[in-house]
């Protein structure tokens, strides 16, 4: 099992920048990729950005150029850098893991990020 632990959520004006963590713990080496999912209120749940093993990264296209993930090995940790932060960037951010071969799903607790306009 993996479990994941967030933070670094908060309220910032627009235009701010903030960084989320996501420290994992458990049996991390069979994790195959970590992302951050955000869910509005009244919306779904969607995909930010996601991270591999080997490194790759992708992003929705309404963060590409302002938002960045990236992972420290050493701390067992990801990170998501956000920056120009919108309104609409709003959500509740959910820390995600891909484990093992039947590629299972683990989430964090979430964290709020507050962007006031």
């Amino acid at each position: 099992q993996v479990q994941l632990v967030e933070s670094g959520g908060g309220l910032v004006q627009a235009g701010g920048s903030l960084r989320l963590s996501c420290a994992a713990s458990g049996d991390i080496f069979r994790i195959v990729a970590m992302g951050w999912y955000r869910q509005a209120p009244g919306k779904q749940r969607e995909l930010v950005t996601t991270i591999t093993s080997g490194g790759s990264t992708s992003y929705t296209d309404s963060v590409r150029g302002r938002f960045a993930i990236s992972r420290d090995n050493a701390k067992n940790t990801v990170y998501l850098q956000m920056n120009s932060l919108k309104a609409e960037d709003t959500a509740v951010y959910y820390c995600n893991a891909i484990w093992g071969p039947l590629k299972y799903d683990y989430w964090g607790q979430g964290t709020q990020v507050t962007v006031s306009s």
